[in-house]
């Protein structure tokens, strides 16, 4: 599933994803710990594989529908049984007085999840990052992606255990 390649040291952990299909599955595997009132920071150049992860959360909690990049639309909702799981992509956010405008702040909820491509462009207003998970285009001979995860709070600690317990991802 999950290749290790870094060992994991404190709050972070690095995995090589060889291919776009290993990228959904750390997603599914992140989903089961992922509780209202967190927010998950995603990193990364373009085309790195964001809406992907995403894409693999939302599966790991059982959405069968579509799941597309917000890129255009700033947001995108996907409503579970109790939980509301809120994708953001501020690739294109050009205002910050689009912040206020949008009701953004509304969406930061105990009873939401959070997702956020490109929160560098509206940090000012976000809440502390749960979890960090940077993605990059990798180095490896085979190419995929490098995920390097990082807790900010004891929730993301939580996430992080998660993963480290999978079978492979020691």
């Amino acid at each position: 599933m999950l290749s290790q390649m870094l060992s994991s040291a404190g709050a972070s952990i690095a995995l090589h994803l060889p291919e776009a299909a290993a990228t959904a599955r750390l997603g599914a595997a992140l989903a089961p710990g992922l509780a209202g009132g967190m927010v998950i920071a995603l990193r990364g150049d373009l085309g790195t594989g964001k809406t992907t992860l995403v894409r693999g959360v939302l599966r790991g909690r059982g959405w069968n529908g579509p799941v597309k990049s917000p890129t255009y639309t700033l947001v995108e909702h996907y409503e579970f049984s109790s939980l509301y799981f809120y994708h953001f992509d501020f690739y294109r956010f050009a205002d910050p007085g689009e912040w206020e405008t949008a009701g953004l702040a509304e969406c930061f909820r105990d009873d939401s999840v959070c997702l956020i491509e490109w929160p560098e462009r509206v940090a000012e207003w976000l809440p502390t990052a749960d979890l960090e998970i940077t993605l990059m285009h990798a180095a490896a001979p085979d190419g995929g992606r490098d995920a390097v995860l990082s807790a900010r709070t004891a929730a993301g600690s939580r996430c992080l255990a998660a993963i480290q317990a999978l079978p492979t991802a020691r």
